[in-house]
């Protein structure tokens, strides 16, 4: 498929933080990414207005394992600095299956949809290890991506059977994607078959909460209107 890409990302560490231990200062991490985490790595590898990113499916190459880390916190209202714990995952390797379409709700870009153009940039991104710096989930833990064919190589969990993971987070409704002028967080019931999560679209959701109202950032009244400034030729890369 000319919109669809396959990569392998993997590094030291990866937090993919559960909103839910944040609300004492400390994080842990998610066992799986995150859809949103995940679409953040194919944003940093190439990213236009004119598309939208949608992660079709992950797949856990390596066992997975945390690491707790001792973190200090400085105060912002006093001086001095609290103490807190992280946990980490540790020695992550994922490959990621995405693709792309068109973002409907910029019809001033609808002269930038050449499929076979963004495509090809994507890949070659995707060679060089991406447009802008890669991380799992958390600025500190850096990250490392390669092409690849998704379900190529032994995985730790190929014929374990399907496990099941809670109610997690999936990702955010950003009013650039969905029209909708409001910030939303969206949840979903993960299932891991044979160490493969298959994601369902953003929209399929049923679990939502509204954050706080947003408007999407108007670049024509920023001078960004002509189109030639998001072609990745014209930028040099």
């Amino acid at each position: 498929m000319t919109n669809q890409i396959e990569f392998k990302v993997y590094g030291r560490t990866a937090l993919f933080s559960d909103p839910l231990t944040r609300m004492g200062g400390e994080k842990s991490s998610y066992p799986l990414p995150t859809y949103e985490a995940l679409k953040g790595i194919v944003q940093s590898v190439y990213w236009k207005p004119t598309l939208t990113w949608f992660v079709d499916a992950v797949r856990v190459m390596r066992t997975i394992r945390t690491m707790p880390k001792n973190m200090k916190l400085l105060k912002y209202h006093e001086s001095g600095a609290d103490l807190a714990i992280y946990t980490y995952l540790v020695d992550v390797e994922y490959q990621v299956k995405a693709h792309f379409e068109w973002n409907m709700h910029r019809p001033d870009l609808a002269k930038d949809r050449i499929g076979r153009k963004h495509f090809e940039i994507a890949q070659r991104m995707l060679e060089r290890g991406g447009r802008r710096d890669v991380f799992l989930g958390t600025r500190e833990c850096q990250a490392y991506v390669e092409p690849c064919a998704f379900g190529e190589g032994e995985g730790s969990y190929d014929g374990m059977g399907s496990l099941t993971f809670g109610l997690m987070f999936h990702g955010f409704d950003y009013p650039s994607e969905t029209g909708r002028e409001w910030l939303s967080a969206r949840f979903w019931n993960p299932l891991m078959c044979d160490g493969v999560v298959s994601f369902i679209r953003p929209e399929a959701c049923s679990t939502k909460r509204d954050i706080r109202p947003m408007k999407a950032l108007d670049v024509t009244s920023c001078g960004l209107d002509d189109v030639s400034l998001y072609d990745g030729r014209k930028e040099g890369r």
